[in-house]
């Protein structure tokens, strides 16, 4: 990405919730149902046969007041979406609204990027050893914020980190079948069984493409039957103070782990 889009996206790109809100009421006018994922996945589990329905899952790793502004434009049209935070990035207020308003609210963990950063570790083979301690600590910062959130969150989302793409490692590496049961998580949003029957899976990303690998304009347009899309808030609205604090993060981050 070059330094002039990254620049233009982070600190002079005009909101883009406007499209935001044509992009749900556009899904709405062709028929689609707006699902949580957990609501999908219980259909797909059941074998139901799935009508059209447009998934979308919300990643909030900066920016709550946009996501919050998102919020907004959902409850407006009537969807609901999923959306996972970051521990920096919590809200309870906002988190129990999203939740009281029957919208998913699960947890962006990056336990093992951060144990990676925290221990100046640049070794996969090193990282493994410590699954079991980084494992405590996932599960002490999720009952917490299950905790403070005041209800059950039953699913997570895998944060992608510099870490992860430097040592081929995921952060979900370490997430095992017999932890998510005994935390009663119904599963990770990278789920083999989560996918199978979608037919277009997409992201936003910067300025100036704004979507890969295509539009879900065009994906709606061509009437697929399944759509996922993950978003970000960053990629909607500039937060010009949130940027820089994430971006300089990152540089120090990545010169730590030389």
């Amino acid at each position: 990405m070059g330094i002039f889009n990254r620049i233009y996206s982070d600190y002079l790109m005009p909101s883009r919730l406007e499209e935001y809100e044509r992009l749900l009421k556009t899904a709405l006018d062709n028929g689609y149902r707006h699902l949580t994922l957990p609501e999908y996945f219980d259909e797909t589990l059941a074998g139901t046969d799935t009508k059209k329905c447009f998934l979308h899952r919300h990643d909030i790793d900066t920016d709550v007041r946009t996501a919050r502004k998102m919020f907004e434009i959902e409850k407006k049209l009537g969807v609901k979406t999923s959306y996972y935070f970051r521990l920096n990035t919590l809200d309870y207020e906002l988190m129990k609204e999203i939740h009281n308003y029957g919208s998913e609210v699960g947890y962006h963990y990056e336990e093992l990027a951060q144990y990676c950063k925290d221990h100046h570790i640049n070794s996969a083979a090193e990282i493994k050893k410590h699954y079991q301690e980084i494992k405590k600590i996932f599960t002490s910062n999720f009952l917490n914020i299950q905790e403070k959130c005041g209800f059950k969150i039953n699913t997570i989302a895998s944060h992608g980190d510099f870490v992860n793409r430097k040592l081929g490692l995921t952060n979900y590496d370490f997430i095992t079948k017999t932890l998510m049961d005994d935390l009663e998580i119904s599963f990770e949003c990278y789920d083999e069984r989560l996918f199978k029957n979608m037919n277009v899976i997409l992201s936003d990303t910067h300025y100036p493409t704004y979507y890969r690998p295509s539009s879900p304009f065009q994906a709606i347009e061509e009437g697929h039957k399944v759509i996922y899309l993950l978003t970000h808030p960053r990629h909607w609205r500039t937060a010009p103070m949130e940027n820089t604090s994430d971006n300089f993060k990152r540089l120090w981050e990545g010169f730590k782990l030389r």
